[in-house]
């Protein structure tokens, strides 16, 4: 899971939050996070001859050539545009501030209730003061002087050379512009708020009661639609409320085309899930039970994930109840993992998976700016489920895996074929987090369905428990015994992130399609997998997702330039289709 910190979004992202300071990244089986490096707190505003077009700036230009303009950035030629990135930059190292607070809080923060409201206090302080910062007037003075100044030096260039200066801006005007529409008092109490929601959430599902939380919730979505409201473009009216909040998370993917890619993943999976759970050749889950000693497997997962390119020298392991990854900048990514002494696989499959979200954040540039951010929710959840499912549960991980076990736990006797089949047996489960892959996807279309008729009014929040254990008995057939295990398992409204939960399908559609295709780049990406090399994927990840950013719109725009084509449910559910009638017989 990636946590959002306004970089705040809750898994976070990061629970996550990308637009406040905190990324919310939930994986099947977690939580994660984002925020940013540490460094000066110092605001520069811009001098009168930064936010004018002054003289001197004029005679400077005149003075260059234009052989020589060429060869110029635009932060050599514009003071606007320098002091902008002094600014912007910043900004970013006051929200990773504040996603430190936020790291703190789920590992190491005491959880009393008076804790929990001075941490609210805290963070709600700090909120208030990047949303100051962020909308302060001589900011969007700096962003229009900027673009002038690049149209200029364009006009004065061979050639447009300057994509990466037009997105920087074309991400700070935006950014700009949404954050002015979002009233101080509104940016504090949506980080107060999802501080003290979190505490309340956690004491209700300690005690499996939803309505202990149900006022809170109410104020959640409340607050969550009123953001949303502040920041809608008039001039769009049929664009939805909840499109609005998909934004926060999955830029450039509307509400009808998720609906497009959910019914046809729903149409393909309901079926086979049932001729799968109906079938007499259900392996056998026991290669993955007996008694694990916790240590042994904290070394062992640390030893595989470092081993699959997690830099240890720029990150660190700890654990929590709820597994997540959080950045503070490329140098500085943290993850967490959860561990059961009565089984090996839910540990090594949290930590492969936050490692797959920290190898990303590893590898994103260094400008400090939001372009080398990445690029949306459900591209940093498909960067996880590469690595979880297509490499750390193929039959040829698997092969690798073995004497990793056997070295670990000395009286380990199942051989490869017995570790696939176990961790690749179907159940259908009422928690998200430890459900199969194949199952997985419906748990998050209901949530989707929930919270998106929640949000346009069609149901209100006290009959969501009704709404959800109804839905889980139609869709998977299983009885919800009570609300924890129910609709109090997810952390994620408590953080007011309505509208994250699609992006875990959108991630692992998307994670599907990257394998196909590096797989057809690299016709020995399995072999390489079964002798444990794992450079020449990371490698490939790396160029085609991890160094773009967010220079591309969208997740669909990325694709259709890196790969070929915009994202396509088909390579999903072939795989799933595929894996699962020959491993089940049917």
């Amino acid at each position: 899971m990636r946590i959002l910190t306004s970089v705040v979004v809750m898994l976070g992202s990061s629970l996550a939050c990308k637009s406040q300071g905190f990324l919310l990244l939930q994986n099947k089986r977690g939580l994660s996070g984002y925020l940013s490096r540490s460094s000066a707190f110092l605001w520069l505003k811009p001098a009168s001859s930064y936010s004018t077009r002054s003289d001197n700036h004029l005679s400077m230009k005149m003075s260059t050539s234009a052989t020589d303009t060429c060869t110029k950035s635009l932060e050599e030629v514009s003071p606007s545009y320098k002091q902008l990135l002094a600014n912007l930059r910043t900004l970013t190292q006051l929200k990773r501030a504040s996603a430190v607070l936020d790291y703190d809080r789920m590992v190491m923060m005491p959880q009393s209730d008076d804790t929990a409201k001075q941490r609210g206090l805290q963070q709600s302080a700090l909120a208030s003061i990047i949303h100051e910062k962020a909308t302060e007037p001589s900011m969007k003075e700096l962003i229009a002087v900027s673009l002038t100044d690049l149209g200029d030096l364009v006009q004065s260039s061979d050639g447009d050379n300057f994509k990466d200066e037009r997105r920087i801006l074309e991400l700070a005007k935006k950014s700009y512009e949404k954050k002015v529409l979002i009233p101080p008092e509104l940016e504090a109490k949506r980080a107060e708020l999802s501080s003290a929601a979190y505490s309340t959430w956690v004491k209700a599902r300690e005690a499996k009661d939803f309505e202990m939380f149900e006022e809170c919730l109410e104020d959640c979505f409340s607050t969550a639609k009123e953001l949303a409201l502040a920041v809608k473009d008039e001039k769009q009216e049929k664009k939805s409320l909840y499109t609005q909040m998909l934004d926060e998370f999955e830029m450039g993917m509307e509400e009808s085309r998720i609906d497009d890619i959910f019914a046809q993943i729903e149409n393909a999976l309901k079926p086979l899930i049932a001729k799968v759970l109906e079938s007499e050749n259900a392996p056998s889950a026991q290669a993955q039970e007996g008694t694990f000693d916790i240590q042994k497997q904290k070394e062992m997962n640390k030893k595989i994930i470092t081993k699959m390119g997690f830099d240890l020298e720029h990150g660190r392991i700890d654990q929590s109840v709820h597994p997540f990854t959080m950045s503070f900048g490329p140098s500085d990514v943290r993850i967490t993992s959860r561990f059961r002494k009565d089984e090996w696989f839910q540990g090594l499959a949290a930590t492969i998976h936050e490692g797959g979200h920290a190898m990303y954040e590893q590898n994103l540039g260094g400008a400090d700016l939001e372009i080398d951010e990445f690029l949306s929710m459900g591209m940093h959840e498909s960067q996880s489920l590469f690595w979880e499912r297509h490499v750390g549960m193929s039959k040829e991980f698997c092969k690798w895996l073995v004497p990793n076990l056997k070295e670990a736990f000395d009286d380990y006797n199942y051989n490869e074929e017995e570790v696939y089949a176990s961790i690749n047996a179907v159940e259908a489960s009422p928690i998200r987090v430890e459900a199969d892959e194949l199952t997985y996807p419906l748990h998050v279309i209901l949530r989707y369905n929930i919270e998106r008729d929640v949000v346009e009014g069609r149901m209100d929040v006290k009959d969501i428990p009704k709404r959800w254990n109804e839905g889980m008995k139609d869709m998977l057939n299983v009885d919800i015994e009570n609300d924890a295990l129910g609709c109090l398992q997810d952390v994620h409204w408590s953080g007011l992130a309505i509208g994250y939960f699609p992006t875990y399908l959108i991630g692992s559609a998307t994670a599907a399609q990257l394998a196909h295709y590096c797989l057809k780049d690299n016709p020995n990406m399995y072999k390489d997998i079964e002798r444990g090399e794992f450079g020449d994927i990371k490698k490939w990840l790396n160029e085609k997702v991890h160094k773009h950013g967010k220079r591309y719109g969208s997740l669909d725009l990325l694709l259709e330039d890196q790969v070929g084509e915009p994202l396509n449910p088909k390579y999903f559910i072939d795989y799933l289709t595929e894996k699962y009638t020959a491993l089940y017989n049917c």
